[in-house]
């Protein structure tokens, strides 16, 4: 525990002790080229290693890059080495991790919103970190969108309870502690509803474990201190938020685009309606291509552990509200296309008539001009 850093036993609850791992994800363009990654990056440390989070046939995503930063980060007074993982769907994720916390759960508050030593938020400094690294893969880096607010989640491993009771019964002892900790709220305010909706998606695998995942943070309870695949699930799942939510806003600022241009009947040539219907032919395109690839960054299904914690996760984090969403505005953005292409033909069909009229028009005058 570093100098300064005393906790002092409460009136109520047992010290804990673990550690707290900050999550950040950032969309940074379409995608990744993974031909390119180890001409542009000059170092692809493995950093530490992480166990698979699902059987030997689980369709897992690895990074293309796992970049553990040399020098350790300040945050609320705790050495961290910052990780900065970059995945082909064009996500960069940045994690801290803050070791040998200890002091009661009402203490732990206080790590919801950390600085660093120099006074910054962990989003300002992973994005800085997640700038640097767009900047090392350079052309590798499809379609840049420039490195925007990330998708932060926090995630508090406890590996002491400060007993030998087994995680689901000091979870029944402390329960408003915790609803209070993952709701960053006063455990008192929060009302029987509230607690229910807290827990409805704790897992656990054994005796000695316990996950709790919530809107904004978690518990995970594991006296071994095995967090690797339990992490590794939580980043899978955050970073395909981050994703479904930028591209959701994404196709709306389109769809306002295309609703102006429909409300704009095309002129007598409506070659300007060309390039409209040229990007919107490819936006249907990426967006359906890139919202079947974030799907697809893992498929945890079955009825092992991890797949019923990452369902438990997808739908605490109403992944497959998002998805839906995308997929309307998808189904709009085709609707719009359709109609705007049936104005542009009729137009066209127009201007084709007319054109036929006046060569025929022409005709008839020359004739008659040649007869006189």
């Amino acid at each position: 525990m570093p100098p300064g850093n005393t906790w002092q036993r409460g009136s109520g609850g047992d010290v804990v002790r673990g550690q707290i791992v900050y999550l950040h994800a950032f969309d940074v363009g379409s995608e990744v080229a993974p031909a390119r990654v180890d001409s542009v990056v000059s170092r692809r440390p493995d950093g530490a290693p992480r166990k698979s989070a699902g059987p030997m046939n689980a369709a897992v995503v690895e990074p293309l890059v796992t970049d553990v930063c040399p020098a350790p980060i300040s945050v609320a007074g705790y050495a961290t080495l910052p990780i900065v993982r970059v995945y082909e769907i064009g996500v960069v994720t940045v994690t801290f991790c803050v070791p040998g916390v200890a002091g009661e759960l009402s203490e732990w508050h206080r790590f919801h919103r950390p600085t660093t030593a120099d006074g910054r938020s962990l989003p300002n400094v992973a994005r800085d970190l997640c700038r640097e690294m767009c900047d090392r893969l350079g052309p590798a880096l499809r379609d840049p969108v420039g490195v925007g607010e990330p998708e932060p989640y926090t995630v508090f491993c406890v590996t002491d309870l400060g007993g030998e009771c087994a995680p689901a019964d000091w979870l029944e002892t402390h329960e408003r502690a915790v609803a209070g900790l993952l709701n960053d709220t006063g455990p008192d305010r929060l009302s029987p509803d509230q607690l229910a909706e807290t827990f409805r998606h704790r897992r656990s695998f054994g005796i000695g474990d316990l996950v709790v995942p919530d809107w904004e943070a978690a518990l995970v309870v594991d006296r071994a201190g095995d967090f690797d695949a339990v992490l590794q699930v939580f980043e899978f799942a955050n970073l395909q938020l981050e994703e479904l939510r930028v591209l959701d806003a994404t196709l709306d600022r389109h769809l306002d685009r295309a609703y102006d241009h429909l409300a704009r009947r095309p002129g007598l040539w409506p070659g300007r309606w060309a390039a409209v219907l040229r990007e919107l032919r490819r936006l249907r395109v990426d967006a359906s291509k890139l919202a079947d690839g974030v799907t697809n960054v893992t498929k945890f299904v079955g009825d092992w552990y991890l797949a019923r914690l990452y369902l438990a996760i997808r739908e605490r984090f109403h992944l497959d509200d998002w998805r839906a969403s995308v997929d309307q505005r998808v189904a709009q953005l085709d609707r719009v296309y359709e109609l705007i292409r049936g104005e542009v033909s009729e137009q066209r069909m127009f201007a084709l008539e007319l054109l036929i009229a006046i060569l025929i028009a022409l005709e008839l005058v020359l004739a008659f001009l040649v007869r006189s």
